[in-house]
């Protein structure tokens, strides 16, 4: 699936912007006419925090979306296809009174062909959206009915924002000829890099020619063919690698004619060349080993909740540079294209992750779980959409050189039986659609041990959410250190050719809060708790990344334990530093 661009075949229209919106269920509306009772919504953002009403911020169920949209007589010529970057977490769409697709998944795009639809002139577009999670969906929710009302209870410890999350466009192509997608497979030694493109094209052509532009814009590559089986791999003699922190762009440019050459589609696809591997208990990028600094985030920010805000990601980049870091993960879901491009660009390292999230029955954010009698893998029914979403996100991340490795669930019950038969599958999957063989996780939950995890062996790097200190050994940073050193040395006794690392450690810390006992919640705490964890990771040469828990402050359900959210952050939720940013920034400008 191709991101929309403009060019001298295609034209991109956005509509984001303010929509109406109404909570009901479908009964309720006549899709033939205007939403009866709407509410003025902007788009992208999560409709939860923009409404002052706390009973609509909290609703569970099901919600209307609609704005109006124009066809001029020449674009009517064009194929017209409408794009969402995401919505949250499924949809139903209308146009002028009609269903035109559906999506299930909140995290990843999808498109819809409207030419069977739309008309000259003015259109009505209606979208149904749910934020409904049950034991078949991802991330994975409880669902009870009572009195008609549904009730969702996550289980995972972030708000369950909702709506038209991302940007929403109508894009064109030829009608009878287009380019459908474009993945630029390669070959390199480092020095010289054979470029041979996987692309597909639907209609008929007469030749297609093929470019190879630098960051100079230079065509430094050019072929021509009959057809996309007759393509000859593209030569770069004198690779420029993509680098962690010193990123370097490509773009493969596709062009199709006609017999008299005239250009019928056209589209230019970004790349960057880059190796990655697993090697002697290193994760080598372009055969040098690399250390992650950085973090767990997550896409949150005041009033817009989830949604793509592109100032935003923007800041959040330009903070993790200054800290030095090299590496984020899309803790808990893929984010928007619009930050993986930048990822590119900025040349971080992203760990890549699906919804895969709340894969426990009984999961709880106070982490005292995992001691019922009910089984996960008996009880959740979710191998479905979870193919779904494996295959969505390397579909549309499989061309972005930041990718490090596929996450492919975090926190599940990998200690209970039945885990490693749900997962097999899950692995071989992943490998089997990736081209580029990168390596596969799935961080762990502090009850999955060593001793008790069921699928370590599937995966190719041991990733660890672990918080002694915190949830274990809270405030006895002693016997934390102990125990944190214990289950690394077990954990590489038991796999010793995997490198380990930390996806998740942290401390709540309320900005501001200052102690002269160092208490929790106090900003001495949290340094304090941070020097051990770090300076445990670094006995280890084995252990060869730490990713903290949490970038930023961000919102979560109401709980005993969460104070206006979850406050682990080194930023808070507006972005401002806690005094941990500074240990940080001055440990990762060496490390």
């Amino acid at each position: 699936m191709l991101y929309p661009q403009v060019n001298a075949t295609r034209m991109v229209t956005s509509l984001d912007g303010f929509w109406q919106f109404q909570v009901a269920d479908q009964k309720a509306i006549d899709l033939h006419q205007p939403l009866p009772a709407p509410l003025t919504m902007a788009v992208p953002a999560s409709f939860n925090d923009q409404v002052v009403d706390q009973t609509l911020r909290n609703h569970d169920g099901y919600f209307w979306y609609e704005t109006t949209f124009n066809i001029s007589k020449l674009q009517k010529t064009q194929r017209n296809v409408l794009r969402f970057g995401s919505v949250t977490h499924s949809a139903v769409v209308y146009i002028n009174g009609h269903e035109a697709g559906r999506h299930q998944g909140g995290f990843t795009p999808f498109e819809i062909e409207l030419d069977d639809y739309i008309q000259v002139g003015k259109n009505d577009l209606k979208v149904q959206v749910s934020n409904l999670l049950d034991n078949t969906t991802l991330p994975s929710g409880e669902l009870t009915q009572q009195a008609g009302q549904y009730h969702v209870t996550p289980r995972f410890d972030f708000y369950n924002y909702a709506g038209i999350n991302r940007p929403v466009k109508i894009f064109t192509t030829n009608k009878q000829v287009h380019i459908d997608d474009v993945v630029v497979k390669y070959h390199t030694d480092l020095h010289q890099t054979n470029v041979l493109p996987d692309i597909k094209i639907t209609g008929n052509y007469h030749h297609l020619t093929l470019q190879i532009i630098d960051e100079a814009n230079n065509v430094v590559v050019q072929n021509n063919s009959a057809s996309t089986t007759t393509i000859k791999p593209l030569l770069l003699a004198d690779t420029h690698l993509w680098q962690p922190r010193h990123a370097y762009l490509y773009k493969l440019a596709v062009m199709i004619y006609d017999a008299n050459d005239e250009l019928l589609d056209t589209y230019e696809q970004t790349f960057g060349i880059r190796t990655v591997k697993i090697a002697h208990n290193q994760i080598l990028v372009n055969d040098q080993p690399i250390y992650l600094k950085g973090f767990g985030r997550h896409e949150d920010f005041p009033v817009i909740g989830k949604g793509m805000n592109q100032a935003v990601i923007n800041h959040d980049h330009n903070l993790m540079k200054w800290l030095n870091a090299n590496a984020f993960r899309t803790s808990h879901y893929p984010y928007s294209e619009e930050e993986m491009q930048l990822a590119d660009r900025d040349g971080l390292l992203v760990i890549d992750e699906t919804p895969a999230v709340g894969l426990f029955v009984g999961f709880s954010a106070s982490m005292a779980m995992g001691q019922g009698q009910v089984n996960t893998w008996q009880t959740l029914k979710t191998q479905a959409a979870h193919q779904q979403v494996i295959r969505e996100m390397i579909t549309r991340d499989q061309n972005h050189p930041a990718v490090l490795m596929w996450s492919i669930a975090n926190e599940p019950a990998s200690q209970q039986v039945g885990a490693h038969e749900y997962f097999a599958p899950l692995v071989q999957l992943t490998k089997q659609l990736d081209w580029q063989k990168l390596p596969v996780m799935a961080p762990k939950i502090m009850v999955a041990t060593p001793d008790v995890d069921r699928i370590a062996d599937l995966f190719d790097v041991i990733a660890l959410n672990r918080y002694y200190g915190w949830y274990a050994d809270f405030n006895d940073l002693t016997k934390a250190k102990q125990d944190l050193q214990n289950e690394i040395k077990a954990w590489h006794q038991k796999y010793p050719d995997k490198p380990i690392i930390f996806t998740e450690f942290g401390a709540d810390t309320l900005s501001g809060m200052h102690s002269l006992a160092r208490e929790p919640y106090s900003e001495e705490y949290q340094l304090d708790y941070y020097q051990m964890n770090l300076a445990v990771f670094d006995e280890f040469d084995y252990v060869v990344g730490e990713l903290l828990w949490n970038f930023a402050d961000f919102a979560t359900p109401t709980g005993l334990i969460r104070i206006n959210g979850n406050r682990k952050g080194i930023f808070t939720r507006d972005r401002q530093p806690k005094d941990i940013a500074y240990l940080l920034k001055k440990r990762w400008a060496h490390k």
